[in-house]
Order: C-alpha cells, then sequence, then structure tokens
C-alpha cells in the first residue's frame, strides 16, 4: 500500500472494519507527513553541508520517494541519493549525513513502522569518523524538538586564539564553517619557488658575455660617440610543479583542500600541471585554470570517473611515466606526490615506477596524511617500496603543514630528513 495515496483513493472496507481501517489510515497519512518534512529538512542539512540541493531537487525527491515506495531503509537511502546526489565527491557527505540524521533515535524505523508495520527494522550502522561537519549542519536546520547532545567544551580551548586553532585542525575534521576559513587562508598562502639556472641566456647588468646587438642599437642614441656595452647573463627560471594526488575514498577530504591549493598556485604561476588518480590516471589541469575555484573544482568533478574509488599506484604512476612525464618534467620540475601508499595490488613494478619518477625530476615530495600519527611506521608494502625512491616524506592533513611545504619550497627553505629512517625504524 503506498503511504501517500489520500484516503479518495482507499478502496472501499466492510462497515465491520470501518473504525479500525480509519485509524490505520490515519496513521499512515501521519507518518507520510512525517516523512515528507524530514526530506525537507534533510535536504537543508545537506545544503548547509556543502551539497547544492535547490527547491526543485527537493521537489523530485519527494516525488521519487511517492513514486518508489518505501519499503526498506537501502531503498529509501538510493532514492534520495539517485535525486539529491549530482557528483562523485557528494557521495561521501551524504552517506554521513543521511546516517547521521536518521539514526537519532531510530527515527526512520518508526515512519516506515507507521506506514508500512510489516517493514522489517534494522540496526543502523555507527557513523564513521569526521563527521563532524555533517553533524553541526543537522542540528543547526532540524525543526524538531529534541534533546540537543551535551555541549563538552575544553577549557584549555580559551586560551588559545581560533585562527592557531585552525591551522592545527585536521582537514577531516573541520567543520563546514572551518573549510571555509580553511580556503580563504589557503588562498592568502604565497609561494616563492627556488629559482633554477637555464641554458638559455637573457639581458643582465652584471653578464659575462657582450649583448652585440643591443649594444648597436644603444651606441645609435648617441650617433656611435658613446659606446654602452650591453651584457648578457644567465637565466634563472621557476621550475614546473606536477601535482599527482591521490583521489581514494582515504584520501578525498585531504585532496578536495590540496586542490584548491593547487588552484591558487595554477592561477598564480601558469606552470602548474596538476593528475588525480585512483584506478586510473587523469589530467585536469586544464579544468584547474577556471578563474573562479568552485567553477574550477565542479570541472575537475565532472572529468574525473573514478572518485573515491580504489588505489592503484603503479599503474597510474606506469601510465604517467609513459604518457606525460617527457612533456612536463621539464626544467627542474618539482613532483609533489600525495598519497597514504596504501596501495591496493602493491607488487614489484611500483618500486621501479616510483624510481622511474623520481630519475626525470629534480625533486620527488611524498606528502602522506598518514604522518600526523605519532606512532606511524612504514610496515605497508606499497609504503617500503616507494620510501627509498622520494626526497622528502612529509605531512599534509591541515594549514601548517601546508605551510610548512610552502617554506619548504621557497629560495630559503630547508629540507626534511632522509625518508629511509622510516625503513630503520622498523627494521
Amino acid at each position: 500500500m503506498n503511504p501517500f495515496i489520500t484516503s479518495a483513493h482507499q478502496p472501499p472496507h466492510a462497515p465491520g472494519h470501518a473504525r479500525g481501517s480509519d485509524a490505520a489510515r490515519a496513521r499512515v497519512e501521519r507518518g507520510a507527513g512525517h516523512l515528507a518534512e524530514n526530506i525537507v529538512h534533510f535536504a537543508r542539512a545537506l545544503r548547509a553541508a556543502g551539497i547544492p540541493v535547490g527547491p526543485g531537487a527537493v521537489m523530485d525527491a519527494l516525488a521519487a520517494v511517492e513514486a518508489a515506495g518505501v519499503g526498506t531503509r537501502e531503498d529509501f537511502y538510493w532514492t534520495l541519493h539517485a535525486v539529491l546526489v549530482k557528483r562523485h565527491e557528494h557521495s561521501l557527505i551524504f552517506d554521513q549525513a543521511f546516517r547521521i540524521f536518521f539514526r537519532r533515535r531510530g527515527m526512520l524505523d518508526k515512519l516506515l513502522a507507521a506506514m508500512l508495520p510489516q517493514a522489517p527494522g534494522r540496526e543502523e550502522e555507527k557513523a564513521p569518523p569526521g563527521a563532524q561537519r555533517i553533524q553541526e549542519a543537522l542540528l543547526s536546520n532540524v525543526g524538531e524538538a529534541e534533546h540537543k547532545p551535551p555541549e563538552l567544551e575544553a577549557d584549555a580551548r580559551l586560551t588559545v586564539s581560533d585562527r592557531e586553532v585552525l591551522q592545527k585542525k585536521d582537514f577531516a575534521q573541520m567543520t563546514a564553517a572551518e573549510v571555509t576559513a580553511a580556503k580563504d587562508a589557503i588562498k592568502r598562502l604565497v609561494l616563492s619557488l627556488d629559482q633554477v639556472k637555464t641554458r638559455r641566456l637573457a639581458p643582465h647588468r652584471h653578464g659575462h658575455l657582450v649583448d652585440i646587438r643591443r649594444t648597436l642599437r644603444a651606441s645609435l642614441k648617441a650617433g656611435g660617440a658613446v659606446i654602452d656595452l650591453k651584457y648578457l647573463g644567465p637565466r634563472s627560471k621557476s621550475p614546473p610543479i606536477v601535482a599527482l594526488l591521490d583521489i581514494s575514498g582515504s584520501m578525498s577530504q585531504y585532496t578536495r583542500l590540496f586542490l584548491h591549493f593547487l588552484h591558487a598556485v595554477t592561477d598564480a604561476r601558469k606552470r602548474v600541471h596538476t593528475f588525480l588518480f585512483g584506478t586510473r590516471l587523469t589530467n585536469v589541469t586544464r579544468a584547474l585554470k577556471a578563474k573562479d575555484p568552485d567553477e574550477a573544482l565542479a570541472a575537475v568533478a565532472a572529468n574525473v570517473a573514478d572518485w573515491s574509488g580504489g588505489t592503484r599506484i603503479a599503474t597510474s604512476l606506469r601510465a604517467f611515466n609513459k604518457l606525460w612525464a617527457r612533456r612536463v618534467l621539464t626544467e627542474g620540475a618539482i613532483v609533489l606526490l600525495i598519497t597514504d601508499g596504501l596501495e591496493r595490488d602493491p607488487d614489484d613494478r611500483l618500486a621501479f615506477e616510483i624510481d622511474r619518477l623520481h630519475r626525470s625530476c629534480r625533486r620527488l615530495i611524498w606528502l602522506n596524511p598518514l604522518l600526523r600519527f605519532s606512532g606511524f611506521e612504514a610496515k605497508a608494502k606499497g609504503i617500503r617500496a616507494m620510501v627509498p625512491h622520494v626526497d622528502e616524506l612529509r605531512p599534509i592533513h591541515n594549514l601548517d603543514s601546508m605551510a610548512e611545504l610552502v617554506r619548504a619550497l621557497s629560495p630559503t627553505g630547508s629540507r626534511s630528513g632522509d625518508p629511509k629512517a622510516w625503513l630503520d625504524k622498523v627494521a
């Protein structure tokens, strides 16, 4: 029985069962009304959490639930997912929001029981960590009168500024407001790269070669009476940056904000090449050149088909070395490899491909979010295969670590210790 069918469309009942049927019909209509109301509140929460959900999408979601019927939690989940989620990167936010919103007091089970008493209820799984942004959006938008969780604020926070807390906070644990503040802070980062000398010569005041053409042209101004010598000297140029970003499920929270960093750098330098890899390699350099960051990230999401999927580092590095290395690794390029190193099928190819990449660039920096843990050890096979072939191994999980990366790339920046020391700790 469809819970959205009104009493005017219900089939006639026997007189003896009129009272019982009227009560059941009232309960069904009441449950349907509560469900529609909660769908509206849920859509508002998704909009506050960062998913663009407009009024039209809400109406489509109500119509889809009415057309599909409400039988199980899984059917209800995928019906809303098909209507409200338009991009790959929004799937994780929707999943966490759905679990948090309908977990409280078994809200969805009660609604299903009110409309379909025969629908089996299942115990909801615990929400994954890192859902603080979704939790805040839900608690601030749902209009139902429910008991709020007790507020536990540490007194130590009153001793530091909000800016300092934001600098040290993990990207995966940030709220929606903190993510917005982090994006603004990333835009203010100034990247000053160390200049690299090229083989070409350029006009130089203290050069070692006389520029005959410029000297003759300058002497014509005085009629040849005065000869002002012009010199040529070595030409310096900022090296290109090549970023290889892991977009697997465990890296999505970090890759998103690092893409904002690369967009800001690309807009200023124009010599940044960005590649995303999960199960395949995708070049998103052209998409990141859009002026507006939201437009740029939307173009990136449209070009990537394996967002939040598995990880095949060896296969992706092989594709990069074969198709792109000779095109972009020129003039002393710096390669930024951001991944947790958890290879899906580690084999002997990974060590070969990472070594080939290391030999093709001037500097290979591995940015690993797992280094935020004090007890991190290079025990995984993929990590142990990659560590010997990188110049630096740095954490990348908050604004402080991103600022440290900017300082490391500057002319006065210092390099970190030998990455091979991580292997000695395990041995």
